[in-house]
């Protein structure tokens, strides 16, 4: 199915070849940056969450030394986020979250209830394997995903690992993206190997007036392309986009996976990010590949507009 499924109800007549799509929110790490700048108010990220306790920012994130990804444009910075076993995030005092172990990069503008969830978005992400810094694949770990505003789910969420309702023996390096996690039965939206040296990158059109979910897939510098229709998913709620890693427990009849199970000690773990940025799609622009121009210019993304007629411009 075309990637104008997404866009049925959008009248377009033309566009331009070049049109660039309104930017929502950047995450695209702008070059000359150090991990010190993550714990300042200038940082394209939130400065207080999420991570352990008596850390900072910085103590989290590392610049890995290799190549942008599909729209790290104008010399952007991958980023990537580090979990070890300081990363037990509180709340508060009373909710100490013994059971995870997380480290997430949450967009600064993004505080909940802002435009972002709203409308009709795509969010764009690319993910790597840090196999310096390997995950322990019998835990599931979260590495993207949109918490409502009230904390009570999540309306998409890309896994890997050992998946919790996932059948069993199933390859733990997959990418698993799932649709909201409080359906009655949960959607695996899309999947695919989770394979190393390899740029991930993904295209989520978020239609909040329809609550429907499309996914783009391609890797390393090959243009985006749609891998699923737009598909019924609650994404109501709004909330806020995390990126990072939240590693959840190991063990049996757990009833609180935020304080119970098991987690090893000696964690040394880490996962790439890049070319993160959520633009609006509300005229039917969706940036498929990157031009040299700025990452943190709000018109730098060389894009496709879908039409009514599902051509390409």
């Amino acid at each position: 199915m075309g990637l104008i499924s997404a866009f049925t109800s959008l009248a377009m007549a033309s566009a331009a070849i070049a049109q660039n799509c309104p930017i929502q929110f950047d995450g695209r790490v702008p070059a000359g940056s150090t991990a010190a700048s993550f714990d300042a108010t200038t940082s394209p990220f939130g400065t207080k969450f999420i991570f352990g306790q008596n850390l900072t920012m910085s103590k989290v994130v590392q610049l890995p030394a290799i190549a942008g990804s599909l729209f790290d444009t104008n010399g952007a910075l991958p980023v990537e986020v580090t979990l070890s076993d300081q990363s037990i995030f509180a709340p508060s005092a009373t909710n100490i979250q013994t059971g995870f172990r997380r480290a997430e990069l949450l967009p600064a503008s993004n505080n909940g209830t802002d435009p972002s969830t709203l409308g009709l978005k795509t969010l764009h992400f690319s993910i790597m394997k840090d196999t310096a810094r390997p995950f322990n694949t019998s835990h599931e770990y979260q590495l993207v995903f949109l918490e409502d505003a009230t904390f009570s789910t999540n309306q998409f969420v890309l896994k890997t690992g050992t998946i919790s309702g996932q059948p069993a023996g199933q390859d733990p390096n997959l990418l698993v993206l799932q649709g909201n996690v409080n359906a009655k039965v949960v959607q695996n939206l899309f999947n695919t190997s989770f394979t190393a040296d390899t740029w991930h990158n993904f295209g989520i059109v978020l239609d909040f007036n329809s609550n429907t979910t499309q996914v783009l897939y391609s890797t390393n510098a090959t243009p985006l392309a749609n891998v699923t229709s737009a598909v019924a998913n609650d994404i109501s709620g709004q909330g806020q986009f995390h990126f990072g890693a939240l590693k959840k427990p190991t063990g049996d009849n757990l009833t609180d996976v935020t304080k119970q199970g098991f987690q090893e000690s000696g964690i040394n773990e880490g996962v790439i990010y890049g070319g993160i940025f959520e633009e609006d799609s509300s005229g039917g622009c969706i940036s498929l590949s990157a031009c040299a121009a700025s990452a943190a210019n709000a018109t730098t993304a060389t894009n496709t507009t879908v039409s009514s007629t599902g051509r390409r411009h």
